[in-house]
């Protein structure tokens, strides 16, 4: 009989305190797909100007108004979606790997510096705008 009320005692308590769990944050694949268009359409534009001379700084806000001006007529509902550090820091991978060793970035240094880089001429060249909204 003890058996039995110390079984009940600890059903009750775990159904009335349940465990906490772990969740895992599943995105959607379609915004990572759009996610991952933008973040490659700005390196091709970012490689291409640096290569064609233009300074860092002309060459980010030639970049970042191009492709905010895509983003701007897409009709594409999942652009709401996208966090603006995960697109930046998905962008600063894509333009280090692409072709950051032609003006010194590499590895996650490159990376980041490129990350900060890239968030503080967006924020001075369209205060008013996001890249995904």
């Amino acid at each position: 009989m003890l058996k039995f009320f110390w079984g009940l005692l600890l059903l009750t308590v775990f159904l009335l305190n349940p465990a906490i769990g772990l969740a895992f944050d599943k995105s959607d694949p379609s915004v990572n797909l759009l996610q991952n268009r933008i973040s490659n359409n700005f390196s091709k534009k970012y490689c291409k100007a640096i290569q064609n001379g233009f300074s860092k700084d002309e060459a980010m806000k030639s970049a970042i108004v191009k492709t905010e001006n895509i983003i701007s007529f897409s009709y594409n509902p999942q652009k709401k979606w996208i966090e603006q550090n995960d697109l930046a820091n998905q962008i600063s991978l894509q333009v280090v790997n692409n072709c950051g060793w032609t003006f010194g970035l590499i590895g996650k240094e490159g990376v980041e510096y490129f990350k900060s880089y890239f968030l503080e001429i967006y924020q001075k060249t369209t205060p008013d705008k996001n890249f995904s909204r």
